[in-house]
């Protein structure tokens, strides 16, 4: 695709990356059949291909408006396109870059900066997150039903396993959300000491910098990151760490990405690179392991694994989590078209509702067509939107272990 770059971007670094990539892109249309908004709603504009027109727009000097920024609004930012893409267009870098564009130069209606600015500092905070859930849960009667299903039932925290278990030791982000699901942590925690590996969180650490970095708000996603590097590095650097573990999916794509959206900051690019080196999925780590113990653990039972589109097309690991619940006994009921987003995707189920419960009953029709006792997943943001809507319960797969 060709591109002139306005002159005022000549100077900025990250107009020239944007460049580059849509420089990729052959028009082939191949993204097409694999993006969930263009299946629902049928708009070239709400397609990969469409959407990067609106980009290459951006680059070539012409302001944001409001038709751009619907259709960048309405992407999931699932990359399903990029695993298809045979250009290798790297487009999750791209559509971050035109909302970032979009966010500084056309301001939004009230309604939708006060619902933004409530995601950015309520759903990172742990103790505030925990403060609007309790109110939810006593509020629930009185809401209306779209967001009364929103809010998940209390959940009693299990057991979790001590502090220190062995000689080995990982970091763990304690993600966006737990409080809402508090048993992925614990069961992660009693899991890995089975191994004889120690789990411990940095109380200092916080978002991983997605919710912020996604929605255009790149200085507050960058911000966050820089906080989570600084809280981890004394641990890093005094040696020990065998790797940072993250439960939710979202949440590891993003971190492994700090050493690419911080190499332009000499402070933080060297750290952001070990950093992101360091980060793993529990499957990672299981899979290298004696896995004997767990064999048969789930023999008889069946159930469908939805396989979040971080982990599939961002981290690209969906194969190990199936072979260790196939391991463990655990029956895989046939899911279709399981590259599809579920319509979750960070704060979108929240920002475009009609669109992701659309995308969720879509999911859940193949998810439970095969009959499970229960729907397994690796990301909580997909958890909490698959079961707001599920005939069955939703669980973090290393519940299952």
């Amino acid at each position: 695709m060709h591109t002139n770059l306005a002159p005022e971007l000549q100077d900025s670094a990250q107009a020239h990356d944007a460049e580059a990539i849509v420089r990729r892109c052959v028009h082939c249309g191949f993204c097409l059949a694999t993006c969930p908004t263009y299946q629902v709603l049928g708009d070239e504009r709400d397609s990969p291909r469409g959407r990067i027109y609106l980009i290459k727009q951006l680059l070539e000097g012409e302001a944001a408006n409001p038709t751009t920024q619907l259709h960048l609004d309405r992407c999931l930012g699932c990359r399903s396109c990029e695993t298809t893409c045979p250009s290798g267009v790297r487009y999750g870098e791209l559509l971050d870059y035109g909302r970032g564009v979009v966010e500084a130069q056309l301001s939004r209606p009230l309604p939708e900066r006060i619902t933004r600015e409530a995601l950015l500092h309520i759903v990172p905070s742990h103790r505030l997150f925990a403060i609007a859930l309790r109110i939810g849960r006593w509020l629930r009667p009185l809401l209306p039903a779209r967001l009364r299903a929103k809010i998940p039932p209390a959940v009693r925290a299990a057991m979790t396993a001590p502090a220190r278990v062995g000689a080995r030791r990982m970091l763990v982000l304690d993600v966006c959300g737990e409080a809402a699901a508090p048993n992925t942590r614990a069961a992660a925690a009693r899991v890995f000491a089975r191994f004889g590996i120690a789990l411990e969180g940095m109380p200092a650490a916080g978002c991983c910098g997605a919710l912020a970095y996604h929605i255009g708000k790149h200085a507050d996603g960058l911000a966050a990151m820089r906080n989570n590097i600084d809280a981890w590095w004394p641990a890093i650097e005094s040696g020990g760490i065998e790797a940072i573990v993250i439960t939710a999916t979202g949440c590891n794509v993003t971190v492994r990405d700090y050493g690419h959206l911080l190499r332009h900051d000499p402070l933080y690019a060297d750290k952001a690179r070990q950093v992101s080196a360091l980060a793993r999925d529990p499957a990672e780590i299981l899979i290298a392991e004696d896995r004997s113990a767990l064999a048969g653990i789930g023999s008889g039972r069946r159930i469908a694994f939805h396989a979040p589109c971080t982990l599939q097309h961002g981290l690209k690991r969906e194969a190990l989590v199936e072979q260790l619940l196939r391991e463990a006994g655990y029956e895989l009921a046939p899911v279709t078209d399981p590259h599809l987003c579920c319509g979750s995707a960070g704060s979108y189920s929240v920002l475009q509702p009609q669109l992701a419960d659309t995308l969720r009953e879509r999911k859940l029709g193949a998810l439970e067509a095969g009959a499970p006792e229960l729907i397994a997943t690796a990301n909580i943001g997909c958890q909490l939107h698959l079961a707001a809507a599920a005939a069955r319960p939703v669980k973090h797969w290393i519940e299952l272990l």
